[in-house]
């Protein structure tokens, strides 16, 4: 009796194995390889997605969504002086702006340096701030990097020239979509003059 008691359990899970493996190896060939197409997940869904989470619940592998690939935070480099190749990247869109593309080419086209009898040569500086829905901004910019040995007046001048660009620009025209997607998600900034300035520019002070 026992015997025959194992045979049947060892039966029973044999036909719950060969249920469950097809359904695993359908959702592997059916799950989107693409992280970009911001499938909705949900406890009551029966297609795969791609969680910010992995789940104990999950039977297959998971693939963390990412909204656009800039990394963690949505970073770009503003140049003072931009190349002749590059210049269409400085044009302020005449649209509203509907992808990460168009706000990067209108953060470049807000950007105007310190004058040069303010400005140091190879200045870098780095902020980091947030939009809101609407485009506007959240709060002041945060210093997250300045070239090492600047001076205190050049600091000023090049985060005051930083500040009145962006507050000049916001808020921006976003879309609806672009607006909800970067809500309040960090955006860095790296600012570089590259301008060839005048040899009277003052210099660096320690």
């Amino acid at each position: 009796m026992l015997r025959r008691a194992v045979f049947f359990a060892i039966f029973a899970l044999a036909a719950v194995i060969a249920g469950v493996a097809p359904s695993s190896a359908r959702s592997l060939r059916d799950l989107n390889p693409t992280p970009f197409s911001h499938s909705p997940c949900s406890v009551l869904g029966g297609g795969p997605c791609t969680p910010y989470f992995c789940s104990v619940f999950n039977h297959g592998p998971c693939i963390p969504e990412i909204d656009y690939p800039y990394g963690e935070n949505l970073q770009v480099t503003v140049l003072s002086k931009p190349d002749g190749k590059d210049a269409p990247k400085y044009v302020k869109p005449d649209h509203d702006l509907n992808t990460i593309g168009d706000l990067f080419t209108a953060l470049r086209a807000c950007w105007t340096p310190p004058p040069e009898n303010e400005a140091q040569a190879g200045m870098q500086m780095s902020v980091k701030f947030s939009f809101k829905r609407d485009g506007d901004l959240i709060g002041q910019p945060r210093l997250t990097y300045v070239t090492p040995g600047t001076s205190e007046q050049t600091r000023e001048a090049y985060l005051g020239a930083i500040n009145t660009s962006l507050g000049n620009c916001a808020p921006l025209p976003l879309t609806k979509g672009l607006g909800g997607a970067i809500a309040g998600r960090p955006i860095m900034i790296r600012y570089v003059d590259n301008r060839a300035l005048k040899p009277d520019s003052p210099p660096t002070q320690p």
